[in-house]
């Protein structure tokens, strides 16, 4: 849709049959308000479910912005059946921005829902404006309320997180105690909504009713998948400053270019390293050898091929810090993608050899609660 400070605004399927059924609901309820419209009732329905979702957007925008204030970098924004989520990358540094970087978007929906409100002042109620402003101050106050609800992943989880982490000096105690509530939530919902439903409307149809009961199931799911997926990536980032670069590299030998390939192996093997380094006359490093590569060359084609046949100069991004771990490794390599790094201490000095493929093993194994180091890599 565009890019708003710079960040990208995508609008997925779902929200396409979640904005049909708005126009299709909406536009039964506007014609118990407004009968004179007749077909037109659909064109009204149709610009309060786009008129709804701007408000989401701005919403999500709050946070964004925020976010970007307090140097976090923001991936995206997502428009989709139930809201919209921003894809904020990094966690917040401290309990007090996270706790106002959640309340954002709650509460700039209450400052639109006011202005709605203000706005229907000046306007007749039973007319087509008096309509769509007194829905969309209802539905901002109702967006308010329900992200203001205490358990992740909505924003009241997260502003609950910043309490907790606040009171014990742990993120990881605000992040728990606010999933675990996130559950309890959605277990509430599950019961409360249909519950609530049938109590409040008591001549409700079954198709009424079906609908209240598959809603707060949908809802419920949602909220109950967003809560242990807030948990598992804390728990990840918990593990993450273990994924470093020094702990993963592989020890390496140094040849030049025009060293046969079935020489270079030899060596590799003799030395029980991992990695190829390739170098100029000067000892200086200038390319890597794809370990890929080499496995697609057979056996009696190695002695007559020269190491710099399957290897990879050295570009931008293509040298690691030893330092970089957690996080800040991850973005480096994601800023250059590539097979293979080259892993340099401090002063420069090439150390080994950082494969892509080692980096993913240990992120899949930090995921899964395992100790992200596999033993088979060599460090040097």
């Amino acid at each position: 849709m565009g890019r708003p400070f710079g960040v990208p605004v995508y609008v997925t399927p779902s929200w396409f049959l979640v904005a049909a059924l708005i126009t299709w609901l909406f536009g039964g309820q506007i014609d118990v308000v407004l009968p004179g419209l007749g077909g037109a009732r659909y064109l009204v329905s149709l610009f309060f479910a786009l008129a709804f979702y701007g408000s989401v957007l701005v919403h999500e925008l709050a946070h964004t912005v925020l976010a970007l204030r307090f140097e976090l970098p923001v991936l995206r924004i997502q428009l989709q059946f139930f809201g919209g989520v921003s894809e904020i990358t990094k966690e917040a540094q401290s309990a007090g921005r996270e706790f106002w970087l959640a309340f954002a978007g709650p509460l700039l929906s209450l400052v639109l829902g006011g202005v709605f409100l203000l706005a229907m002042q000046f306007v007749t109620p039973a007319t087509v404006p008096g309509v769509l402003l007194t829905s969309l101050m209802l539905s901002n106050f109702v967006v308010a309320a329900f992200n203001l609800l205490p358990g992740l992943p909505l924003d009241g989880g997260r502003m609950l997180r910043a309490v907790v982490w606040k009171a014990t000096g742990r993120p990881m105690a605000g992040t728990v105690a606010a999933a675990w509530a996130g559950r309890v939530l959605a277990v509430a919902v599950l019961i409360l909504l249909p519950a609530y439903s049938a109590a409040a409307a008591p001549g409700l149809g079954t198709f009424s009713m079906l609908t209240d009961a598959v809603l707060g199931a949908v809802l419920a799911a949602i909220i109950w998948n967003g809560a242990g997926g807030s948990l598992r990536n804390a728990r990840l980032r918990e593990r993450l400053p273990e994924l470093s670069a020094t702990a993963l590299t592989r020890r390496a030998v140094s040849v030049t270019g025009d060293t046969p390939l079935a020489e270079a192996l030899r060596r590799l093997e003799e030395a029980e390293a991992l990695g190829i380094i390739v170098t100029d006359s000067a000892g200086t490093p200038v390319a890597l050898v794809r370990e890929r590569a080499v496995r697609a060359i057979p056996d009696h084609r190695r002695p007559w091929m020269q190491v710099a046949e399957v290897s990879a100069p050295l570009g931008p991004g293509s040298r690691i810090a030893s330092a970089l771990a957690g996080e800040d490794l991850l973005d480096a390599l994601r800023a250059a993608p590539a097979a293979e790094y080259l892993v340099e201490d401090p002063q420069g000095n090439p150390l080994g050899v950082l494969a892509a493929v080692d980096v993913e093993r240990a992120f899949a194994r930090a995921m899964a609660g395992e100790d992200p180091i596999p033993e088979s890599v060599a460090t040097s």
